[in-house]
């Protein structure tokens, strides 16, 4: 075997290995604060009914390597823009004895995403919320991950995913003397873009 075709090897091996490289690194998604709001469920009166709001304003990143099957996920949520429907009830909950939104006004995600199909994407998160000051593990179940060209052309990964917990882990006791159920759903619609490096 000649030297020439030796290096010619070697260097082809080069090059393919930097491709797979190129290819295989994580690529970071900013989420769209217009198209995300994650949204709650809680009881209210031991089951006499179910009250439902929204998070109005969220920011975050998802970092997703589909070669690697490896990812992140990190949201911060304003819980001074949480919304039931209704001016009371929304008043009220901020409230010290609830949330107490002027002494925690954030509450956060973060979280790995695991449990990927063959396709790359992730079915699951598994992660911990910060609310009331309070960390806890929560896992979420991904219903729908898909990513796809927006209207102008950019990677967009829209995401439908949940969970439930207990408030009072949290130490949002109001109304469990009084027969409250403790449950939250959390149902999450998220859309994040994707960012350029060096963008």
């Amino acid at each position: 075997m000649s030297t020439t075709f030796f290096w010619r090897i070697a260097l082809s091996v080069s090059c393919a290995l930097t491709t797979t490289a190129i290819v295989a690194e994580p690529v970071t998604y900013q989420v769209d604060p217009r198209h995300t709001y994650p949204a709650f469920e809680a009881d209210h009166q031991g089951g006499l009914s179910v009250w439902r709001g929204k998070v109005e304003s969220s920011s975050g990143t998802i970092v997703l390597d589909r070669e690697a099957q490896t990812g992140t996920v990190n949201m911060t949520m304003d819980m001074d823009t949480i919304n039931f429907g209704l001016d009371a009830m929304t008043t009220h909950a901020k409230r010290y004895d609830i949330l107490d939104v002027e002494q925690f006004p954030t509450a956060t995600y973060t979280g790995t995403l695991t449990r990927f199909k063959k396709t790359g994407d992730p079915t699951a998160v598994e992660g911990h919320l910060t609310l009331h000051g309070v960390t806890q593990p929560v896992n979420l179940k991904i219903n729908r991950f898909q990513c796809q060209p927006n209207g102008a052309g950019v990677e967009t990964c829209g995401v439908d995913a949940g969970a439930t917990f207990n408030r009072d882990d949290f130490g949002v006791t109001f109304g469990k003397a009084n027969g409250f159920l403790m449950y939250v759903n959390i149902l999450i619609q998220l859309e994040a873009q994707r960012v350029e490096p060096n963008s």
